[in-house]
């Protein structure tokens, strides 16, 4: 029997402004509503949700897990309100803060996707890396409709290297997507701390610091960890230190916001792109 579920966000939200940019092989996010394809328990179902104007969101999914799923991929109930009051002023991110208050980065469905995702972005440009995990999550999962679910680190390790290459991945990421996959329990990742994850990924060939903040943003949804060298805030740093900046330069933007760099890195990145930082007129000091 269907179901349907009246989820209350904590903190403030946006489904409109969280989703954008968020459709992928298994989901499409657009005009504030939500749609994705779910593996439960071995059978494809459809969830879908939307936003009301007083800020619940709506939800009709074929289970009870399809709703959890809404829950957690949306992070409804990780409520940043602290992240919002601590840095409203920041000279940086303060403009962007009070502006997209409502933002929160969407999580994937398995830890295994976000690895994927992890894998495929690194050092390109982010359409070719979407299009590489589309393509390897359409070769590895269950379509209903024009969805696909999200593949698990079983629908992964089934792959060898030379197949994940012939699908665009290169021989060295797909080694590594295909060893963790065979090697490590990623939804297991979700029960230990932060730190102790950070710890256990930075020993692993082929994952540096970008890689592991994508695991733990997006596959976790914790906000300690920020997305390190990633290449959108290297250009940023570069716009605001007027010269060219290597990645690991711009760990320097995220340090000021200590436990909230994963959180920080997501804003920084939406502020740059909609011309919410202050790059002009008195620069912020390297």
């Amino acid at each position: 029997m269907p179901i349907r579920a009246e989820l209350r966000p904590r903190g403030p939200y946006s489904l409109r402004l969280s989703g954008r940019l968020g459709s992928d092989a298994t989901r499409t996010v657009a005009g504030g509503t939500y749609r994705a394809t779910v593996s439960i328990d071995g059978r494809l179902e459809r969830v879908h949700a939307v936003q009301r104007v007083d800020g619940t969101i709506v939800v009709a999914a074929s289970s009870e897990a399809g709703v959890e799923h809404v829950r957690f991929v949306l992070a409804l109930e990780d409520d940043h309100s602290e992240f919002l009051r601590r840095f409203a002023s920041d000279p940086l991110l303060g403009e962007t803060v009070r502006r997209l208050r409502g933002l929160r980065p969407l999580r994937t469905a398995t830890v295994a996707q976000a690895l994927l995702r992890a894998v495929a972005g690194q050092l390109i440009q982010a359409k070719r890396a979407r299009r590489l995990e589309q393509g390897v999550i359409r070769a590895a999962t269950g379509r209903l409709g024009d969805l696909h679910a999200a593949p698990t680190a079983s629908d992964l390790a089934r792959f060898s290297p030379a197949q994940l290459g012939r699908l665009g991945l290169g021989a060295r990421r797909a080694a590594t997507l295909v060893r963790l996959c065979r090697t490590l329990d990623l939804e297991a990742l979700k029960t230990q701390p932060t730190e102790a994850v950070v710890r256990r990924l930075a020993r692993e060939r082929g994952l540096g610091p970008w890689s592991v903040g994508v695991l733990c943003l997006q596959g976790l949804g914790r906000y300690e960890r920020g997305l390190a060298r990633d290449l959108g805030l290297a250009k940023l740093a570069s716009a605001l230190w007027g010269r060219y900046v290597e990645p690991e330069e711009s760990d320097a933007l995220l340090a000021p916001y200590e436990g909230w760099q994963g959180l920080a890195s997501v804003y920084l990145l939406a502020g740059y792109a909609r011309g919410l930082l202050p790059l002009t007129g008195e620069r912020v000091a390297a």
